[in-house]
């Protein structure tokens, strides 16, 4: 029954199109957004996303549209697949637009810019109660979705119900959904593996070794777990698919943006470089500052992404950022 729905996903770049592309292979009614009325021009003639996923034609069932009312109409689901940076602005627009209860998939992985609060918070304070919401987590790249290879993800809900209807709605033979009700500790998870990834990145970038590598990763989940349990997460979601997972994923191949990001620093190029080779938004560089200053609120040591945050702000140079966390006084792990 959920399939027979319609279902609007707000967003039209890399993950955006390839949840799109998902959904419409699975036989849904899908209504691409993008705010970009000339972008329509060029995804409808090209009935494919040539920009960020070539190669990757558009069913019949997939429309595409800039007029946000035309997406959303009509629509029982509504999945937010935006920069962090633009989530809320999405959240308002749709506000008037929202009459009835609805679901609301957030896609996104980040905090917001203006209150550092997780995303289903800022759903929460603009579209109130009368809303669901989940979040769609997990390691997954979106050219791998987008060619149909096989992923797993994890769909939380504090609303187990909603989240299982979810589940109906994204499950497939090769894109299996896992079921959480702890949205918090999996929107953490989300953001965070994003800063580790610039870490691991730069490591790599400086040829500091597989050792190293190893070591960030291992590290990192205990400051994941650290922040995400001291926020009102659970400890266990870290272990799987939304904190482990995709920590692994993101620090070691290079579709990550924020790997590839870390490796260009590492490499010797300016910030400025770096993020003019990517090309696109590097989640965890616009959120490095919010995750320190969440580690600030709740007491909660975090050096690995503080390092970054500093880096970043060019306080302290790579190498003495290496330096940094080599010299600190051993611990009991």
């Amino acid at each position: 029954m959920e399939r027979q729905k319609p279902i609007a996903v707000l967003g039209a770049g890399s993950w955006g199109t390839a949840l799109a592309l998902h959904l419409a292979k699975l036989g849904q009614t899908v209504w691409l957004w993008t705010h970009e009325p000339s972008r329509v021009i060029t995804l409808q003639t090209d009935r494919a996303n040539n920009r960020y996923l070539p190669g990757h034609v558009f069913p019949d069932n997939l429309h595409v549209t800039s007029h946000l009312t035309e997406a959303v109409n009509n629509n029982h689901d509504i999945l937010i697949a935006v920069p962090s940076a633009g989530f809320r602005n999405i959240l308002l627009a749709l506000q008037p637009l929202i009459d009835k209860p609805i679901g609301i998939i957030s896609a996104t992985k980040g905090l917001d810019l203006q209150t550092g609060e997780l995303l289903h918070e800022v759903g929460r304070r603009v579209l109130g109660n009368q809303c669901q919401y989940a979040a769609l987590s997990g390691p997954s790249f979106a050219r791998e979705v987008a060619a149909s290879l096989p992923t797993a993800v994890v769909m939380a809900s504090e609303d187990l119900q909603f989240a299982t209807s979810l589940s109906q709605r994204f499950s497939s033979p090769l894109f299996r959904v896992y079921l959480s009700q702890d949205i918090i500790g999996v929107e953490v998870g989300g953001v965070v593996k994003n800063v580790l990834a610039i870490a691991a990145g730069i490591a790599d970038g400086m040829e500091l070794g597989a050792n190293a590598r190893s070591a960030l990763i291992t590290r990192g989940l205990a400051e994941m777990t650290r922040i995400g349990v001291a926020a009102g997460g659970h400890a266990e979601t870290f272990t799987g698919l939304t904190g482990l997972g995709d920590l692994i994923l993101t620090c070691t191949d290079n579709q990550s943006r924020n790997r590839r990001f870390g490796l260009a620093l590492g490499k010797g190029k300016t910030i400025t470089e770096a993020e003019r080779e990517i090309g696109q938004v590097i989640e965890g560089k616009r959120n490095a500052e919010l995750i320190v200053g969440l580690a600030k609120k709740y007491a909660v040591d975090m050096p690995i992404s503080e390092t970054v945050w500093e880096v970043l702000q060019e306080n302290i140079t790579i190498k003495q950022a290496i330096q940094q966390l080599l010299s600190r006084t051993p611990r009991t792990e």
